[in-house]
């Protein structure tokens, strides 16, 4: 259950916030909305936010058929992806040492199309399900043209690594009796009141996963 440490996944800076177990970098993963897909065709470089899932120990990423990202990923071009949650802001008492408290994982490697149907449509659900449980067996499933107009890429999760920072400032030793507050402003995400489409028939009340949902 430990990933490897390669040349491009081995901290170079801090290194003891380094985490290469699954169990760490899926629970990011599966808590994370958004990645950051990065990728140099001939040269040029791109990083693309994008919405994925992870199933077992593959990454999925979706999108428009017409997608210039998914067409060059699909030709099997190397990429780097990373994920990012922060979770506090961290107020050192100078300025070299103010910092964010967070969890992210890099995950190197290339993807490979998805077209076998059914592993299509499995990644497909992961991807609704990944955003809100429950959700796809309440919406109309995606019809043949749907589905042609969507490209789905897979990503072994095998080059990866996570990680964490934690804890309070670190400041320098002489800095902890200057006259500042020093601290962290925790942050999380929050769901709100769901709020009803306006063209939504009378009627149709607020489901319970979308009512209380958190992540």
């Amino acid at each position: 259950m430990t990933l490897p440490q390669t040349d491009r996944t081995k901290l170079k800076r801090l290194p003891k916030r380094g985490h290469f177990d699954r169990e760490t970098v899926y629970a990011i993963l599966d808590e994370g909305f958004i990645c950051h897909v990065g990728f140099a065709p001939e040269g040029q470089p791109f990083v693309i936010p994008t919405g994925y899932a992870r199933v077992d120990d593959k990454l999925y990423i979706h999108g428009s058929q017409a997608s210039r990202m998914l067409k060059t990923l699909s030709g099997g071009v190397d990429a780097c992806v990373t994920v990012t949650i922060i979770d506090g802001l961290v107020l050192a008492r100078s300025a070299f040492h103010h910092s964010m408290n967070y969890r992210s994982v890099v995950i190197f490697g290339r993807a490979t199309l998805v077209d076998d149907r059914e592993e299509k449509i499995a990644a497909l659900v992961a991807l609704s399900e990944h955003i809100i449980r429950g959700r796809w067996a309440d919406v109309r499933e995606p019809t043949e043209q749907e589905m042609r107009a969507t490209t789905v890429l897979s990503m072994p999760i095998v080059e990866a690594s996570a990680k964490i920072r934690t804890g309070p400032p670190l400041d320098d030793e002489e800095d902890y009796a200057l006259p500042m507050w020093a601290g962290v402003i925790p942050l999380k995400l929050e769901a709100g009141e769901p709020i009803n489409d306006p063209r939504l028939p009378e009627g149709i009340g607020i489901p319970e996963y979308a009512r209380r949902y958190k992540r």
